[in-house]
């Protein structure tokens, strides 16, 4: 049966997924709204140094809350959306936000927000005179953003674990250098982890980012001749770009075909 959206369901659908001059101002709203909040939790210390970052971490903690809340109250299949790396990444970042004292050793968490990254570049499609060029290179976009993103949460992973007890790491953007140098297999050995946990962690950023970079290579030498459009009966995200059906449950899906120019 087809789902019927009403009142304030109908309202907030059409603000997030809608047409029009409101949704499309709001939307660039929010959009605004994640890139300063990625930039301040990128560079503002993890550790809060006066009352004026305690009530901005509360008013950018109710923000993301409702948006969060907005987002699953309209979402078709809730559960799919919890789920969703991106959505569990932002209820992370609420906690953090709205409850400092119980989890002040896990406020580089906060850094997961870079993760709505992923949205813009999900807006931006929308967007008329952008969307042929996302359509050609809409898989190197999304493997690029995918990257960045592993970097700023692996630098803040480095941060975390080693300020106060590595004397070559001080800021985030020594631990940023590290990770980039070991990701690129410079290694210029002026940094160096420190303790099991710091080799650990040095694996897992060699290992996982040359994965993300090689899969960035094959999308660039083989693009993929998918296209992301959910389904609205099943959920699934990813159709052929003449798809008529969706292949998982039949239902009829709505691709949008500008061409490409």
């Amino acid at each position: 049966m087809k789902h019927e959206r009403k009142g304030l369901n109908r309202a907030l659908f059409w603000l997030y997924e809608g047409h029009g001059p409101w949704p499309f101002r709001f939307r660039w709203l929010m959009l605004t709204f994640d890139f300063v909040t990625i930039a301040y939790f990128l560079w503002a210390p993890f550790e809060q140094r006066g009352y004026h970052h305690v009530l901005l971490d509360y008013v950018i903690g109710v923000v993301i809350a409702f948006d969060y809340l907005a987002r699953f109250y309209i979402a078709r299949h809730r559960l799919n959306f919890f789920f969703r790396p991106v959505n569990l990444a932002d209820l992370v970042v609420v906690v953090t936000m709205l409850a400092p004292l119980l989890v002040s050793n896990f406020a580089f968490l906060r850094v997961l927000r870079a993760m709505r990254a992923i949205r813009a570049f999900t807006f931006v499609r929308r967007i008329k005179i952008l969307t042929p060029f996302f359509q050609r290179h809409e898989q190197v976009i999304d493997k690029v953003t995918n990257l960045i993103v592993f970097v700023f949460i692996m630098s803040a992973l480095v941060y975390a674990t080693q300020v106060g007890l590595n004397p070559n790491i001080h800021t985030y953007l020594d631990a940023l250098y590290f990770t980039i140098t070991s990701l690129t297999t410079t290694g210029y050995g002026d940094v160096l982890m420190i303790g099991r946990w710091g080799r650990i962690l040095s694996i897992m950023i060699m290992v996982l980012g040359l994965t993300l970079f090689l899969q960035l290579l094959k999308a660039i030498i083989e693009p993929n001749d998918k296209i992301e459009s959910e389904c609205p009966e099943c959920g699934l995200l990813m159709h052929d770009r003449d798809a008529v059906h969706c292949k998982h449950c039949g239902h009829v899906v709505h691709i949008p075909t500008r061409g490409l120019v």
